[in-house]
């Protein structure tokens, strides 16, 4: 469960994070969101093979938790947004060097430069 409904229920600071970002899903939403804010159906998209309900599950999760701001739009049809947050944008930066690590020891020969690239 996200750690804004688990107040106080973790061993560590890991722990708590992996609370926010534990699933398959959560990451990717968070990757995706790096750019720019994103409709739902560019998230679908840009995460292939996320189910609808999961996505819409995910990114409850991750308003929950104040790391994504949805914006509901006054307009016909209605339009809504999903961008990342002050706190979403930090949680992106903690999450570079483990995807450096990932890049670096799993994905094997990667240049210096995508090794240590840090999102805005």
């Amino acid at each position: 469960m996200a750690a804004a409904r688990r107040p106080g229920a973790y061993e560590c600071g890991i722990d708590a994070a992996m609370a926010v970002i534990g699933g398959k899903w959560k990451v990717l939403i968070l990757w995706a969101l790096d750019e720019r804010a994103c409709r739902f159906g560019e998230l679908r998209r840009l995460l292939p093979g996320v189910t609808e309900k999961v996505l819409a599950s995910h990114l409850r999760e991750l308003e929950v938790d104040g790391i994504v701001h949805r914006e509901v739009y006054d307009e016909v049809p209605p339009r809504v947004e999903y961008s990342l947050t002050p706190l979403g944008v930090s949680l992106n930066r903690a999450l570079a060097p483990l995807g450096a690590w990932g890049r670096e020891h799993i994905l094997g020969d990667v240049r210096a430069e995508d090794v240590h690239h840090v999102p805005r």
